[in-house]
C-alpha cells in the first residue's frame, strides 16, 4: 500500500531543493553588486588621486574632467548599492511605532511597505528610461571636454530602480508566504546562520 506521506515528503525536498537554489542565486548576485561597487569605488578613488597629482606634479596636463567622472561612478554605485540595502533592510525608515507592534502587526506593515515601494522603484524604472530615451534622441552629452553621453549617467535610475524592484518583489514573497516572526521582526539582524535557504521553507505539519 503506497504511503500517503510519501508525496507531501516528496513536495517538501522539491521545495526546499528549489529554495536552496534560489538561495545560491540570491548569494551570487550580491556577491557581484558588491564587486560591481567595490570596482566603480576603486575606480572613482583613483582617478581622484591622479587628479590631485596632477595639479601638483604638472597643472598644465591635469586632467579637468575628474569630479564629473567621480560623481558619475558613485551615482551607479549608489544606485547599484540600493539594491543591497533593500536586501538588508537597510534603507532609512521611522521603525519606532513598528517595533511595537505585535507580529501580525509587522507583518501586515511590512507587506505594506513592499507594495508602496514597489511602486515607488516600479516609477523609477519607468520614468528613468523616458529620461534616458530622450537623452539618446537629443544625443545629450556633458559640457566638459569629456563630452560624456549623458545616456550612460542617466541609465544608473532605471537600472537601481530595477534591482530594487527584484529585491522587493522578493521580500514581499518572503513576508506573504514564507514568514518567520522569529528572525523576520522589525529591528532583527540578520546572521549568517538565518541566511539559510531553509527559512524559505515552511515547516512541515
Amino acid at each position: 500500500m503506497p504511503d500517503p506521506h510519501s508525496g507531501a515528503s516528496r513536495d517538501v525536498k522539491q521545495t526546499s531543493g528549489l529554495a536552496r537554489a534560489l538561495a545560491r542565486a540570491d548569494a551570487v548576485w550580491s556577491k557581484l553588486e558588491r564587486l560591481l561597487v567595490g570596482l566603480l569605488g576603486g575606480f572613482a578613488l583613483i582617478i581622484a588621486v591622479v587628479q590631485v597629482l596632477g595639479r601638483y606634479i604638472d597643472p598644465a596636463q591635469a586632467i579637468t574632467w575628474a569630479e564629473e567622472v567621480i560623481v558619475y561612478v558613485m551615482v551607479w554605485a549608489v544606485m547599484i548599492m540600493s539594491s543591497q540595502l533593500a536586501r538588508t533592510d537597510g534603507h532609512v525608515r521611522p521603525d519606532l511605532v513598528l517595533r511595537l507592534l505585535p507580529p501580525t502587526g509587522q507583518r501586515i506593515c511590512e507587506i505594506f511597505n513592499c507594495l508602496v515601494a514597489l511602486a515607488f522603484t516600479f516609477g523609477m524604472v519607468w520614468y528613468g528610461w523616458d529620461v534616458v530615451g530622450t537623452a539618446l534622441l537629443l544625443d545629450q552629452r556633458s559640457s566638459s571636454d569629456l563630452q560624456f553621453p549623458m545616456w550612460i549617467y542617466y541609465t544608473a535610475l532605471p537600472t537601481g530602480g530595477a534591482l530594487m524592484v527584484v529585491r522587493y518583489v522578493i521580500r514581499l514573497t518572503r513576508f506573504v508566504f514564507f514568514y518567520d516572526p522569529v528572525t523576520m521582526r522589525v529591528g532583527h539582524t540578520i546572521a549568517a546562520h538565518e541566511a539559510s535557504p531553509e527559512l524559505l521553507v515552511p515547516p512541515v505539519e
